[in-house]
């Protein structure tokens, strides 16, 4: 919506506006991509660095180009039951690039500002999408956010999802206003929001649904967009703002379509109008002109106010749709015509600004003459374009990546406008002036007051004055009357009346001179205490204004240090992506050579293809024996060719085999040898896997040498759940060699890894941080320090939760080779090692069941060659439980478990009075006839 002019008079001037209007350059930059040239919205005449305003003035301002965002929908039920579903998109978020597969061998990629897939969280879009918007507008710059996509593709759930069920599902809308109102002042500043759909190429007003076609006025002098008749509500509180909102989604036309079961028929379009006052800064005196020329003179506590006025459009398209998948018929038809035709304007002035054209067709619809600011005008845009997994939408999904590639070469000029607050510092000096005239009024008051009470006293003195004279003459009548009689004897007290009169004057006199004394002394007291406090308020506002801005130098020093900060875990955070990007790298080397062996294949196809049509023309030439011979020999060409395609598929498979078997192998780590002859066959395999594990190792080697250990140990804490599995297994590969067993332990290897097992929850780090301990776990030393660092609680815990063959295996090998120190033992049994080891059995899993033996044996090895010499009644391994697993294992199939348990039990025979307490035990048991017999041949032996 445009602004419009505010008018006022002020003092009591002239009627003609006293609004001085600012537009300053904006101090904000654009991150554009450098693989997409940046394009004018509109070819500039006067400078490349400039172009000219709608109004023919050359405006200040700084081109901003257009950010576009790509999100990917999650699959829904039907995509997952459907077997159309295909990974023909594949996102790289790390390199904010797009992959759109035609075929198993071609795609094409595409470059965005952000990629963000299935499984990003609302607030994440939120921040890579409108945080950077909705913060321009908070400093003054107009600012667009806008959803374009395929219907059914999740673009209102992006914008206008209010999170009634979750609050992390809240969308854009209600996160745009939390921030907004939040750092809004509620004295000062105003935020007011308008809420309108264009359906069927009319603008309806959503927060008042009798208002059903509002006209669209454009601002000749500016090029400012508005909407006279819009319903414009100011809000303070997000809650109330989720009440307008609701209000204008009940009011909203929606379908049920084949592509979406409520699909939006409509454009939504959230206004958001935001005014900031801002303190200008002014020295004692300080000069303001208005329009006309005339100057202010403004006092230094009568400072000029700046208004920053900015507004935020957020965008909510109908989604695009073909009637042939959509299924809409009669009046959804004509919705969907209007919803296609406004989009296809709206695709035609992108392309033209893209491709700076001399004409934009912004007339062409509403909307593109509601969107005129935010492209190719003054306002920051950023688009989200939204995008489907199914391969049935390709077309859809094509035209939408490319209408944000397009998008993302429009370029705006990005301007802040301000203005002065006439009006308030009017109505400031409106009050100040009311406060002075009511502050006279009382001091006039106190004056009268004054005045009365001393009006008062001088007529009391008047009237004693004139009950005086009444005295007086009274007196003198009757010394007249006394005269007469006795002039003689009334001379005297006649004498002394006339000097008592004479005194009482006098007196009088002096009363009169005194009380004009403190009346003069009152009013001189009473000005020097309105001056006293005329100084005290001067003194605390200028204490008030040093405090503001000693609390002011605070805070800039507390921004300093934020920024600071910033920059230091932007810098780590580069580092972390230069080391996944070498890992991708080693990644790609292998796409490329499959992609090698696929084109080589490409390749003897087309030569069979060849070979076949030149045996078609040599049929028809030749005669038709010598074209049998030829067919013949063809067929022969052709099955060798087929042998050889034959071949190249193998060794694509044998390659791709050969990869699996390989990742298992690191995975499980060190294993022993079977006892036993091996067939030629199995020494060949184990001989390729070998070599194909070591070429792995030299690969890791290599990375290790590049990267560093201690940059792919800081991994393991990544928030990244894929950093950190592709980090452990690294940690594991290179925990198989002994060369590298001493720098990972010298590295904390082993406290980190110690520490991901016990906060991880998923399986795959679990099983790997297992098996990289239990390659750590063969020396003494490093045992000694698993130990130290409760190692074997974490194993046990670990062993209790998960039921994972592989987990499980890992977990065993890690105890069974903790049972090899003798020193260990008693800790160990504490821990509860020997109970989670026997209770593993529970997998059944032939390696967890050799695993378990092994670790029974080294146990009872370390506790016969501690007990020699010594008589001992009971072992450990019996106490906690261990021999009826022994004895029911003990003729196991397995030669691995077989062979161990015969060893744990010539172990525990050597402990002298054990051996009868162990055959006593067998012979007790419901035990099989061989391990009686092997019982028999360790007597025998030890007899």
């Amino acid at each position: 919506m445009a602004f419009s002019a505010n008018r006022s008079n002020v003092s009591g001037g002239s009627p003609r506006s006293a609004t001085v209007r600012l537009e300053r350059a904006s101090s904000l930059t654009s991150n554009t991509s450098p693989t997409h040239p940046r394009s004018k919205a509109i070819p500039s005449a006067t400078s490349p660095g400039r172009r000219p305003s709608r109004n023919g003035r050359d405006d200040s301002g700084v081109s901003g180009r257009v950010r576009v965002a790509v999100r990917l929908r999650p699959r829904n039920s039907e995509e997952l039951k459907s077997d159309d579903v295909a990974d023909y998109i594949e996102l790289m978020p790390e390199l904010k690039r797009l992959k759109l597969r035609k075929n198993n061998w071609d795609f094409e990629t595409f470059q965005f500002d952000e990629i963000l897939n299935e499984t990003a969280s609302q607030k994440r879009v939120y921040e890579v999408v409108a945080k950077p918007v909705v913060e321009s507008v908070l400093e003054g710059y107009n600012g667009t956010v806008m959803a374009y996509g395929q219907t059914g593709t999740g673009k209102t759930f992006t914008l206008g999802k209010l999170g009634e069920d979750d609050a992390a599902d809240r969308g854009i809308m209600v996160r745009a206003m939390e921030d907004i109102l939040a750092n809004a002042s509620a004295e000062q500043d105003s935020v007011s929001v308008s809420y309108l759909q264009l359906y069927l190429e009319t603008v309806q007003d959503l927060l008042a649904p009798e208002k059903d076609n509002l006209t669209i006025s454009e601002d000749p002098r500016t090029g400012d967009v508005s909407l006279p008749g819009a319903t414009c509500v100011e809000v303070r509180h997000p809650k109330s703002f989720l009440e307008l909102l609701e209000a204008g989604e009940a009011n909203r036309i929606a379908a049920n379509t084949k592509m979406n079961t409520e699909s939006s028929r409509s454009h939504a379009l959230l206004l958001v109008n935001v005014k900031k006052s801002v303190k200008a800064k002014q020295e004692k005196e300080s000069t303001a002109s208005n329009e006309n020329g005339s100057s202010l003179q403004l006092s230094k506590s009568h400072s000029l106010m700046t208004i920053r006025k900015s507004k935020l459009l957020i965008v909510d398209l109908a989604g695009s749709e073909r009637v042939d998948k959509s299924g809409s018929e009669g009046h959804l038809l004509e919705e969907a015509k209007f919803i296609n035709l406004s989009l296809t304007a709206l695709g035609k002035c992108i392309n033209a600004l893209a491709e700076n054209s001399p004409h934009v067709p912004i007339r062409d619809s509403k909307l593109t003459r509601l969107l005129r600011d935010s492209f190719g005008g003054t306002a920051r845009t950023s688009l989200v374009i939204t995008i489907g997994p199914s391969s049935q939408h390709r077309a859809e999904t094509m035209s939408t990546i490319l209408f944000g590639q397009r998008a993302m070469k429009v370029e705006n000029m990005v301007k802040l406008r301000e203005e002065f607050d006439y009006k308030s510092l009017c109505r400031k000096l409106e009050a100040d002036l009311d406060r002075l005239i009511a502050e006279n009024e009382r001091q006039n008051k106190l004056v009268l007051d004054t005045e009365e009470q001393l009006q008062k006293r001088a007529e009391e003195a008047e009237l004693t004055i004139q009950q005086a004279e009444r005295k007086a003459k009274v007196l003198l009548e009757e010394s007249h009357a006394k005269k007469l009689k006795l002039q003689k004897e009334n001379l005297d007290s006649i004498r002394r009346l006339q000097q008592e009169c004479s005194l009482l004057e006098k007196e009088l006199k002096e009363n009169a001179v005194k009380l004009q004394s403190e009346k003069e002394a009152a009013v001189v007291e009473k000005e020097m205490q309105i001056q006293n406090e005329r100084a005290k308020k001067q003194q605390e506002k200028e204490e008030y204004i040093e405090e503001y801005q000693h609390k002011l130098e605070e805070l800039n020093k507390k921004f300093e240090a934020e920024r600071a900060e910033r920059e230091s875990i932007e810098r780590r955070l580069q580092e972390i992506e230069d080391c996944m990007e070498g890992q991708n790298k080693l990644e790609l080397d292998d796409q490329e050579n499959l992609n090698e062996l696929a084109k080589k294949m490409e390749e003897e196809s087309h030569s069979r293809e060849r070979a076949t049509r030149e045996l078609g023309e040599w049929k028809l030439q030749g005669a038709f024996i010598a074209s049998n011979e030829e067919i013949e020999e063809q067929c022969k060409q052709k099955e060798v060719l087929e042998k050889e395609v034959k071949d190249l598929k193998q060794q694509m498979l044998q390659l791709s085999y050969d990869t699996d078997e390989t990742r298992k192998v690191l995975e499980k780590g060190p294993t022993r040898v079977s006892l036993g002859a091996e067939s030629p066959m199995s020494l060949s395999k184990a001989h390729h896997m070998r070599e194909t594990v070591n070429g792995q190792r030299a690969t890791i080697a290599k990375l290790f040498e590049q990267v560093g250990l201690h940059k792919i140990l800081s991994l393991l804490e990544s928030e990244d759940v894929d950093v950190r599995v592709h980090a452990v297994k690294v940690v594991a590969n290179l925990a198989a060699e002994e060369s590298n067993q001493e720098k990972i332990v010298e590295s904390g290897g082993i406290v980190s890894l110690l520490r991901l097992l016990d906060s991880s929850q998923d399986d795959i780090i679990r099983r790997v941080a297992a098996g990289a301990i239990a390659n750590l776990a063969m020396t003494e030393t490093n045992q000694e320090l698993i130990m130290a660092q409760n190692g074997t609680r974490l194993l046990v815990r670990t062993a209790n939760e998960t039921d994972d063959p592989q987990t499980l295996r890992m977990v065993a090998g890690a105890i069974a080779n903790l049972c090899g120190n003798e020193k260990l033992q008693a800790r160990l049994r504490e821990d509860g090692g020997i109970i989670a080891l026997l209770g593993m059995a529970r997998s059944r899993h032939p390696d967890v069941l050799a695993q378990i033996a092994r670790g029974i044996a080294n146990f009872a090895k370390c506790e016969s060659r501690a007990a020699r010499g010594q008589k001992r009644e009971k072992s450990l391994l019996i106490e906690d439980g261990a021999l009826p697993w022994i004895v029911e294992n003990a003729t196991n199939e397995i030669s691995a478990v077989r062979r161990h348990i015969e060893l744990a039990l010539c172990h525990l025979a050597q402990h002298g009075e054990i051996l009868c307490y162990v055959i006593g035990e067998c012979g007790g048991l419901d035990c099989s006839w061989g391990l009686m017999g092997t019982c028999s041949h360790i007597e025998g032996v030890f007899a």
